[in-house]
């Protein structure tokens, strides 16, 4: 298989990305460090989908399976990179703004694959895939590979069905935030007429917390500071927490939803120390003209307008000043430009 000649801003057709999932063989699948449910989701429903054409899989996540997606069907499969790279023609990274954060593990368990293909609905994805699918108005990559799959007629088996919901569901924020549209609605009409189980799967996506989240969410609470005009909410977890309850790297998912929910606030930024000495800030907008993406981008992070984060130098003050500086900096020029 010969790459692409497409320029790099140009996206691949459904139909070569077709042709290139039925002409090989073997495939590796790739999301990204620190996984949620649509990068977990997507690797499981393109996976299943493989391989009930046949085709030889393997699905891996460089922190592996979080607990908390566990209940999915056919999660078990997710693996940790092996130490040898993997005899596979294909490697396809899923939800993965760029190649680094697929992980240097997981980067090495795939470096002898022939071809690559990124898919992926992040604005800020530069397209480093031989083919890329990047759909920055998609709600959830989860989607676009149920409009690939659907397209393509490609079977859709339950594993892939469950999978697919959960990616969407999770990224939408259960089908809340503004990325979600008629098409999702009606994409999650046709995974339900297909035998989706749809309270079973709510149930086990947002009502099974560990306790140790409740926790946690107590610790964070006492760190809760708001901007004196209430526009920026932030708050932050410290190593020590970390440590103190035994978190999951999973535990944390979604928590920043409780302060950008608070009135008046237009983005909330969650700071925590991550033990390799970076710091972890994952920022969230009710407003597209305060663009976080675009302030993620200014520290060599990513995203969406409304939804982005940063992997960044620490220490978490230094890291805080210079973010919480940088969104002050955006809310000052909006408010000149309204």
């Amino acid at each position: 298989m010969s790459e692409s000649t497409d320029s790099p801003s140009a996206n691949a057709t459904f139909e070569q990305i077709g042709e290139v999932l039925r002409s090989n063989q073997s495939f590796v699948l790739l999301s990204h460090v620190r996984p949620d449910g649509d990068a977990i989701g997507s690797q499981l429903a393109l996976g299943f989908s493989l391989l009930a054409m046949g085709k030889s899989v393997r699905m891996i996540n460089e922190d592996g399976l979080p607990e908390n997606l566990a209940f999915l069907p056919g999660s078990e499969r997710i693996e940790t990179p092996p130490a040898e790279p993997l005899d596979v023609e294909v490697a396809i990274a899923l939800d993965t703004a760029t190649k680094p954060r697929l992980g240097e593990a997981a980067l090495h368990a795939a470096s002898r694959a022939k071809l690559w293909l990124n898919i992926d609905h992040h604005i800020s994805n530069p397209k480093y895939g031989h083919y890329n699918l990047i759909d920055a108005t998609s709600p959830a990559t989860g989607e676009i590979l149920y409009d690939l799959i659907t397209a393509l007629d490609l079977p859709l088996p339950p594993e892939t069905r469950d999978a697919i919901y959960v990616a969407v569901s999770t990224d939408t924020g259960s089908f809340q935030y503004p990325s979600t549209t008629a098409r999702t609605y009606e994409m999650a009409a046709d995974l339900v007429r297909r035998g989706l189980d749809v309270g079973t799967i709510n149930s086990q996506t947002y009502d099974e917390n560990p306790f140790r989240r409740l926790e946690l969410m107590r610790a964070l609470l006492n760190t809760l500071e708001r901007s004196p005009d209430g526009i920026v909410a932030h708050w932050e977890m410290r190593e020590q927490t970390r440590l103190d309850l035994a978190l999951r790297p999973e535990d944390s998912e979604g928590l920043i939803d409780v302060i950008r929910a608070i009135r008046g606030v237009q983005v909330a930024v969650f700071f925590e120390d991550l033990p390799d000495g970076k710091v972890r800030v994952s920022m969230r907008s009710k407003d597209r003209e305060l663009d976080v993406c675009k302030i993620a981008m200014e520290f060599g992070g990513g995203g969406h307008a409304l939804a982005a984060g940063i992997r960044m130098k620490g220490p978490l003050e230094e890291a805080k000043q210079h973010v919480l500086t940088a969104i002050r900096k955006r809310v000052e020029e909006t408010r000149k430009h309204s």
